[in-house]
């Protein structure tokens, strides 16, 4: 919601204001078709040779992200713990047990009871990779922070490329808009024979592109790239609760420290309360007895 309130603003503070100052909207209305043909058909050009298929298509898809915002809310972290807490809690108690757990997330008990969680293919596989090195005797802690740490940061990487590639074009939308405006100026030589007024609404068009690349680029599609951006990261705080509390457990802490380990980690604004915490953790063990 709040990224259709800034676009709503951007345009009428930037539109509102040129009418109000007592510009025209008769010149920029007129060329505004063609200049948006060169420049915003030149950008997706450029942005489709400099990225592959799929590139493309996870480009398409975070863009949802500036208006959807991050994915894991405040309930969603307090699920994690408790799905941490059962999965430590049996790991400890019948090691045998958990094997069923983590080898087939997709039909266990546990983790069909957080289908969200579930449904998400890297958290899953980070619990489950993580616990099956565990109950394979590579315990030491710190081996398995420096793998863990890699595999965050490649898949940071990987799901910033979005991001990056909205930069980029950003990037180059100002000279676009150069391009456009040449070609205006071109076109307006071509008629230097004409009255002053006509040359000037022709003038006026060419600087339409000069206008239209600068605005395009800092009044949309650079912040929509901040804004992918920040919700990846904002994101990423899910996977990296998962890793201090695997960590946690490797550490031979007790379950419910570990747990504590992930409540201070998560994010201030989506983390539970310590007493909503420990009520979810009591449902949790009336529901295992």
């Amino acid at each position: 919601m709040i990224g259709f309130v800034g676009i709503a603003v951007i345009f009428i503070m930037v539109f509102g204001g040129y009418i109000l100052a007592g510009g025209k909207l008769g010149i920029i209305m007129k060329a505004l078709p063609f200049e948006l043909m060169m420049i915003g058909g030149a950008a997706i050009g450029a942005f489709l040779i400099s990225n592959d298929i799929p590139a493309v298509k996870h480009t398409l898809k975070d863009v949802g992200k500036v208006f959807k915002g991050p994915k894991w809310k405040h309930d969603d972290y307090r699920d994690l713990l408790c799905l941490l807490f059962e999965l430590i809690r049996l790991a400890r108690s019948n090691p045998v047990a958990i094997e069923e757990h983590i080898e087939v997330p997709e039909e266990s008990t546990i983790f069909s009871k957080y289908p969200k969680i579930l449904s998400d293919r890297e958290a899953v596989n980070l619990i489950a990779d993580t616990m099956r090195s565990a109950s394979m005797n590579y315990d030491d802690p710190h081996q398995v922070e420096e793998v863990l740490d890699k595999r965050m940061e490649a898949n940071l990487h990987h799901a910033l490329h979005s991001s990056h590639a909205l930069q980029s074009m950003a990037d180059g939308l100002p000279a676009l808009g150069i391009v456009a405006a040449v070609l205006g100026v071109i076109k307006t030589m071509g008629a230097i024979d004409q009255p002053p007024e006509v040359l000037g609404k022709m003038i006026g068009g060419a600087l339409v592109g000069t206008f239209l690349g600068v605005f395009l680029a800092y009044g949309l599609v650079g912040p929509f790239s901040a804004k992918v951006k920040a919700v990846i990261e904002e994101d990423s705080h899910f996977y990296h609760l998962i890793r201090e509390v695997l960590i946690a457990n490797l550490h031979n802490h007790a379950t419910n420290i570990c747990i504590e380990v992930g409540r201070q980690n998560t994010p201030s604004h989506c983390r539970p309360s310590f007493g909503e915490l420990e009520e979810a953790l009591k449902i949790v063990k009336q529901e295992a007895a």
